[in-house]
């Protein structure tokens, strides 16, 4: 970019901070180019010991409490709060109103028909029934609405005018995003335990291919159920994430993760597509079942597992790739 000068009263070369102020106000580059913020943050360096160059050079822009209650803030969060604190509820009058010993002796899925056994049955049942689909649209939510909705406001040209790096900002982003995504992970199962054994008291657990756990076993056997499904939704997280960082519609970001998910887990139903359905991001989302027999069998979890990093690490790293590189000019 080539240099500019700036008249200057009573013979004063201008600061640095009026530079900056200058470059960021008045030069026909968008400070926004990318490339140009570093400039900016360059300036403010120079002038470390002024107050504006204090101001941008602080290392604590974007300070990740200050981006966890803007985000607690929004409608959205405590929509999602509202549904995990319902839905549990919503499921247990269900099964009384409906009353379980029928839908077992109408020959339902086996989960459906233990969901009443007690707070552990019930559950694995609520996991089973919101990991498919209501789980993925949380993350979805959360993890491509999070940049995208900065610049539908146009406020993310200021974020980056502050300035703030841009691995920077897409790291303090994706911190939240995860953090609130893998707390309503944990929430839901753990409400719907109290939930559970509440309406249907709190006897051991039983697998659906037979046999009990005790309360310890029970709990165990949750905590993997539970840490399997976070680790497969950072695939959900990590697509969503990077249309977030491609599109300036948050509804096309989350909307577009969701769609791809859902496409996803009907191609994986094909079983002609054998072995490719086997890379599939959804074609393991349910082996944490496997976690559910006597003895614990981790080879699929563990595939599943495998697939789901390596969905997770591309979409993460290309959305970092394309954000470092794009012109933000809305």
């Amino acid at each position: 970019m080539s240099e500019h000068t700036t008249p200057a009263s009573g013979g004063d070369a201008p600061t640095s901070a009026e530079d900056a102020h200058y470059f960021a106000t008045e030069s026909a580059t968008p400070a926004t180019t990318r490339g140009v913020h570093e400039r900016l943050a360059a300036l403010a360096n120079d002038d470390a010991d002024g107050a504006t160059g204090q101001a941008l050079s602080r290392a604590g822009t974007l300070p990740l409490r200050i981006e966890l209650v803007r985000q607690l803030r929004r409608k959205r969060t405590q929509l999602i709060a509202l549904v995990i604190f319902v839905l549990p509820i919503i499921i247990a009058l269900a099964f009384k109103l409906g009353g379980a010993d029928d839908a077992q002796s109408r020959g339902t899925p086996a989960l459906v028909g233990l969901a009443t056994v007690g707070a552990t049955n019930f559950t694995l049942f609520a996991e089973f029934a919101s990991v498919g689909f209501l789980l993925v649209v949380v993350v979805a939510l959360f993890c491509g609405d999070t940049v995208a909705s900065e610049a539908s406001w146009s406020s993310l040209r200021y974020l980056l005018l502050v300035p703030i790096r841009r691995s920077r900002l897409l790291r303090q982003k994706l911190i939240v995003a995860l953090t609130l995504s893998l707390t309503t992970y944990l929430l839901l199962p753990l409400w719907s335990f109290i939930v559970g054994g509440l309406f249907f008291g709190w006897a051991p657990g039983r697998s659906p291919v037979g046999g009990t756990f005790d309360t310890s076993e029970a709990l165990t056997r949750l905590l993997i159920v539970v840490g399997y499904a976070m680790i497969q939704s950072l695939a959900v997280a990590a697509l969503a994430f990077l249309l977030g960082v491609l599109t300036d519609a948050p509804l096309g970001a989350v909307g577009g993760a969701v769609l791809l998910f859902v496409v996803s887990s009907i191609l994986d139903e094909i079983t002609a597509l054998d072995p490719y359905r086997r890379w599939l991001p959804t074609h393991f989302q349910y082996a944490w079942l496997d976690a559910l027999n006597s003895t614990v069998v981790w080879d699929t979890m563990i595939q599943g597992v495998g697939v789901a990093l390596t969905y997770a690490a591309v979409f993460f790293a290309i959305a970092w790739i394309k954000f470092e590189r794009k012109d933000i000019t809305s």
